[in-house]
């Protein structure tokens, strides 16, 4: 993400071809840090975005600063989580639907169930195991 916006800086003409250049370096040279696991983060990191932008500096100097340019914190948070769901989504979507086919063969195999249901951490109605299992949100 960081890399596609290091060129959009560029071709809007916030940074120039080298300035580009040495900040994809530098970033090359991050992640391959975080990858090898010798990254060291520093206790004054707020989050995962001063640890990057701050060894992006240790390793460029002042041209990372640029890579700030037209965003804030939040804007590179919720991107990062858009991207990390978006990415995840199809590793959690097969055991996901293997959850949902399991809970509805319990609840046909097992319509006739009973046990007790709660209210405020009492026992209360009795209630059917399967129309207790399909409630649950997933």
């Amino acid at each position: 993400m960081t890399s596609t916006y290091s060129r959009g800086l560029e071709k809007a003409g916030l940074l120039t071809k080298a300035e580009m250049d040495q900040i994809l370096q530098g970033l090359d040279k991050v992640a391959e840090e975080w990858d090898q696991g010798t990254f060291k983060l520093n206790p004054n990191d707020e989050d995962i975005h001063t640890a990057n932008e701050r060894r992006l500096k240790e390793l460029i100097g002042e041209t990372a600063r640029k890579l700030h340019t037209g965003r804030s914190q939040n804007d590179q948070v919720v991107t990062d989580l858009r991207l990390w769901v978006r990415r995840n989504c199809s590793t959690l979507s097969a055991p996901l639907w293997e959850l949902i086919r399991t809970m509805v063969d319990r609840a046909e195999a097992e319509w006739d169930v009973l046990f007790p249901g709660y209210t405020h951490l009492q026992r209360a109605q009795p209630t059917c195991w399967s129309h207790w299992i399909l409630s649950q949100r997933l």
